[in-house]
């Protein structure tokens, strides 16, 4: 049974997932209060809320669904129209773009079954930490630990998995600066922003490090021991082809136009996502976190690969893109470029799933053109 307490905390919780609006902090629950539901809770960045969710592999189609891979595509007797919120709910208009197909929801199989996803687009490290840490509210929502906190109260958490620090980074700036090198011809973004990431490293490892004390903070403050649930920090995958892979030329209209990736063969081979992952690994070691790496999850599936391919109006997660393209042809949202779409979503899942099989470090591979079925893990 769950008293007014409990109803009271439901109440609230549904309306900071459901409505996507600002959640107060609340108080502990009272020791030795035990929640009987157990859930898998997401939180961090857009990598992990969900973002791109909408899209199954790109096509350069614009019109319809677009070859299939639109899932917000509405046919109408007026003619087509476009609802996002069929796919990201609530959270479309406010953008923190939680799809029905996030990553977490893929575990759905494995006990326990409630899977909560708090993550938001465009989230950094102070939109992850409690308000009482120093956090700040992000797109009208409270920190995200603030609303696991009641989460925590109100379920039996049995684990936690954040992806976060790319923001802090600045990693939207980033890309636009290789695409702008693309188009104008001009040197590779690599050349000038790898002295930034340098100079951001340092910070984003220590603000990774200080969301992931405040997460156990958030939890013991709700009556959680240590050990009593699972805490996994995961990394980013690799979004494009290395040059050599990549399956239109450098020069001519095709990488843009039609492949949707404007990116030098000079930047397609900068290390940024090995770089990410190894300083994040470093950061889970370090507090001790079961580090989950998948840079290696899109393989054979990332964005212009030669070993993939764009739908031909049948969406087929085995051989298309697991990545959704640059968007410069304003078929969605810009902001769901370079984010992994449905099938991507569903390799993450699939990577998380089985990292929740085991109690160490990991890394998750793909199959080039195999589904994510066929998804492995190595241990590190």
């Amino acid at each position: 049974m769950i008293g007014t307490r409990g109803v009271a905390r439901i109440s609230v919780l549904l309306a900071a997932i459901g409505l996507g609006v600002a959640v107060p902090a609340v108080s502990p629950a009272a020791p030795g209060w035990v929640p009987r539901t157990g859930a898998v809770v997401s939180l961090g960045d857009s990598y992990i809320s969900g973002e791109a969710g909408r899209w199954k592999g790109n096509s350069a189609d614009s019109a319809g669904d677009r070859n299939g891979t639109d899932r917000a595509f509405v046919d109408t007797p007026t003619g087509p129209t476009y609802d996002p919120a069929i796919v990201y709910g609530a959270t479309a208009a406010n953008g923190c773009h939680r799809s029905d197909v996030a990553e977490v929801h893929h575990v759905f199989r494995l006990p326990p079954r409630t899977t909560i996803n708090l993550a938001c687009s465009g989230a950094t490290t102070a939109n992850v930490l409690r308000s009482s840490a120093g956090g700040v509210p992000f797109k009208g929502e409270a920190p995200q630990n603030d609303q696991l906190a009641l989460i925590a109260a109100a379920n039996r958490v049995t684990a936690v998995v954040l992806s976060i620090g790319g923001n802090d980074l600045g990693f939207a700036d980033i890309v636009t600066s290789c695409v702008v090198a693309y188009l104008t011809a001009g040197p590779p973004c690599r050349t000038t922003q790898q002295a930034v990431i340098d100079a951001r490293m340092p910070a984003m490892r220590e603000a990774v490090a200080r969301t992931l004390d405040d997460i156990r903070a958030t939890l013991a403050a709700v009556g959680y021991r240590d050990g009593s649930y699972r805490l996994i920090l995961q990394s980013y995958p690799i979004p494009l082809a290395r040059a050599a892979d990549l399956r239109y030329p450098e020069q001519g209209p095709e990488r843009q136009a039609v492949g949707g990736c404007p990116i030098l063969n000079a930047d397609a081979d900068w290390d940024l996502a090995q770089q990410i992952s190894n300083n994040l690994r470093l950061v889970a070691a370090d507090r001790r976190v079961q580090f989950l790496d998948v840079r290696d999850a899109f393989r054979g599936h990332e964005l212009c690969s030669a070993a993939a391919t764009q739908s031909d109006g049948t969406p087929n997660e085995a051989t298309n893109e697991w990545m959704r393209w640059i968007d410069l042809a304003a078929q969605g949202d810009l902001n769901e470029s370079l984010h992994p779409n449905a099938f991507g979503q569903r390799a993450l899942g699939r990577c998380l799933a089985l990292t929740l099989l085991t109690r160490r470090d990991v890394s998750c591979h793909g199959v080039p053109g195999r589904s994510t079925s066929w998804m492995f893990l190595r241990p590190l």
